[in-house]
């Protein structure tokens, strides 16, 4: 899926969301810093947002890696997906993360 398709909340909660090849990223103790190769652009997050991107990858879906960061941060899960989904709308749009179609991309 293209990052500039728009997504409803539900199927974004269930999709699995991929660091592309060409972004890369690093945690630091305050912040993680994202590079898009193509753009040449460096974008800053904060630990919060940093965690999420790191469960992003290691979960199927939003609503799992949701449900881990909720659990690091003893919050509600339904308010961390809300949160989660609305960082994935900005990443997406960003070319930072895709939305993983399954085998081939």
């Amino acid at each position: 899926m293209s990052p500039n398709a728009t997504t409803d909340a539900a199927s974004l909660s269930a999709a699995k969301i991929k660091v592309p090849q060409h972004v890369v990223y690093r945690t630091f103790p305050t912040e993680t810093v994202v590079l898009n190769l193509h753009t040449g652009r460096y974008h800053g997050l904060n630990t919060t947002a940093g965690r999420m991107l790191e469960a992003l990858e290691q979960a199927l879906c939003v609503r799992d890696a949701a449900a881990a960061v909720a659990d690091d941060y003893k919050q509600a899960a339904s308010v961390v997906e809300k949160d989660m989904c609305a960082l994935c709308e900005l990443l997406l749009a960003r070319g930072l993360v895709e939305i993983d179609g399954g085998p081939g991309g």
